[in-house]
């Protein structure tokens, strides 16, 4: 026996509403490798330490350098590639925005017209006609998320989101490390300029000791030359040390946010002037292991695959019909006289269905899927090359500090052998060449020793950032200059603040949080 028409209709709108809970698509899961579980090195374990302070976020601190600690606070509140790391979340919450609005109708139109009507009939008699008609109206359209489309692009624009702070975060991370490696450097150059003005100093006098002998027949030719070669060439290193350190400098105030200058004000402090520190331990508040997941690359990497993951579904909701609920109301009226004004109400569900699409719609689902599994991919092969990075810079810590030990007994060797070798040419028991040798060998010597020390404190900033260090900031996502700026041009409604003020440590709702609306 037939059913009635009015039972087919409810029986399909049963059926619709059943498969209302169907989200297709993956769900995401978590793709961490069992070995980095419990990962360490025999490297990691030497050179590390467990302590509360300083906190890993502000690693920079273990140098107790309050000049560091200024160019770093500047960096974050001026540093282009800070900046537009924060606008870029702002940007990402503004899309997260747009995908949470799927859940209302997408149609919401509303129309209103006024025409006038002005005709005239030619005839036996001439007959003119004015008229105004009027007309209004409200169409809504309701696209009814049957198949987690909606639900899987908010997924999608959520990880999304924080995909984008987990970069803000990386941006920071390498930030900083830049400015200590770049601060550093500058520090080991002035260091290695003094060495080589006072070694200068000394071959200069060596030099006019020897021209003094030659002119008064005392000395062959030969050790003036010698002399006059060794001092020239200590004195030929001089400039480019000196381009060195202002180039550090420039360096130094491109992060901070500045135009190329000198600095003199945040530099030039005589008590911290070439001072190269030797650190031997990185501290640390938690094992290796979870640091290196904590990365904010590693995250970011991981959000990635999450909104990559929540697309997959929303390109397989092509597949299937989408159910719209559609109403209009319109009202119409015409100054004609005797003419009555209309109302009308019109409400249903639609369905459209892409039955035949060629293979579009699939392929797209197949390109999603692809795309994710490339992520996958990235996200393992980084985690690789950040445990890579972390034993690489834990292993050259540790050398650098062994030949640190044996450059520092070197230096002294070298000092005292030419201390020898000045007292034999004065007393007349050895030739001027054994002073030449153990200048230069004294200059090689302290040269070497402040290069490895500057090695080594390399080495410790890349540990810390290759463990995912200094990735927190005091300074707002959006500077208030900027945001004031920002705000001339276009009505934010408190979305900056919005997203400046979300939890450093909140998750996306893949994860367990949920988004802001």
């Amino acid at each position: 026996m037939a059913l009635p028409v009015h039972l087919h209709c409810r029986l399909l709108m049963v059926a619709l509403l059943l498969g209302g809970c169907v989200r297709l698509g993956p769900d995401f899961q978590a793709q961490h490798e069992s070995w980095t579980e419990q990962w360490s090195t025999a490297a990691l374990d030497q050179v590390t330490q467990q302590r509360q302070q300083p906190d890993l976020r502000q690693w920079w601190q273990v140098f107790g350098d309050p000049i560091l600690d200024k160019l770093i606070a500047e960096a974050d509140a001026s540093n282009a590639g800070v900046r537009i790391a924060g606008l870029r979340v702002v940007e990402a919450r503004a899309q997260l925005g747009i995908a949470l609005a799927g859940r209302f109708p997408q149609v919401q139109q509303a129309s209103a017209e006024t025409l006038y009507v002005h005709s005239r009939k030619s005839g036996a008699t001439v007959q003119t006609s004015r008229v105004w008609q009027y007309s209004a109206g409200l169409d809504v359209g309701w696209e009814l998320d049957f198949w987690g489309r909606f639900s899987r692009a908010i997924e999608s624009a959520d990880a999304a989101y924080f995909a984008s702070r987990a970069i803000h975060e990386d941006v920071l991370v390498l930030l900083h490390a830049q400015v200590a490696q770049t601060y550093f450097t500058l520090r080991a150059a002035q260091a290695r300029l003094r060495i080589a003005r006072e070694n200068a100093r000394l071959q200069k006098r060596s030099y006019e000791i020897t021209e003094r002998l030659f002119k008064g027949g005392e000395s062959d030719e030969l050790d003036l030359q010698q002399a006059k070669t060794q001092y020239l060439g200590t004195l030929s290193s001089i400039p480019e040390l000196e381009n060195q350190i202002l180039q550090a400098r420039n360096a130094l105030a491109i992060l901070v946010g500045r135009p190329p200058a000198p600095m003199h004000e945040q530099l030039d402090m005589p008590d911290r002037e070439g001072v190269v520190p030797l650190i031997d331990r990185a501290v640390l508040q938690d094992v290796p292991a979870s640091l290196l997941l904590r990365r904010p690359d590693i995250r970011a990497a991981e959000l990635q695959m999450a909104a990559q993951s929540a697309l997959i579904g929303v390109a397989k909701a092509d597949l299937y019909p989408s159910v719209t609920l559609l109403g209009s109301i319109g009202w119409s009226a015409s100054s004609l006289p005797a003419t009555p004004n209309g109302l009308v109400l019109i409400a249903g569900p639609s369905l459209r269905w892409n039955v035949f699409d060629y293979g579009r719609i699939r392929n797209n689902v197949r390109i999603q899927d692809a795309r994710l599994q490339q992520l996958i991919v990235t996200y393992q092969d980084s985690v690789r090359q950040a445990a890579r990075e972390a034993d690489d810079a834990a292993t050259g810590l540790i050398k650098a500090l062994e030949r640190e030990a044996i450059l520092a007994q070197a230096s002294e060797a070298a000092s005292r052998s030419l201390a020898l070798a000045n007292a034999l040419f004065r007393e007349g028991y050895s030739d001027f060449e054994r002073v030449l040798d153990a200048q230069r060998a004294l200059f090689a010597q302290q040269d070497a020793y402040l290069v490895n020390r500057s090695t080594a404190v390399g080495y410790l900033i890349a540990l810390y950032k290759a463990l995912g260090g200094g990735w927190q900031s005091g300074q707002p996502l959006v500077d208030a200059p900027t945001q004031q700026q920002m705000e001339q041009r276009t009505d934010w409604g408190g979305l900056i603040d919005e997203a400046a003020s979300e939890p450093a440590g909140k998750r996306s709702s893949m994860q367990g949080g949920r988004p802001d609306e």
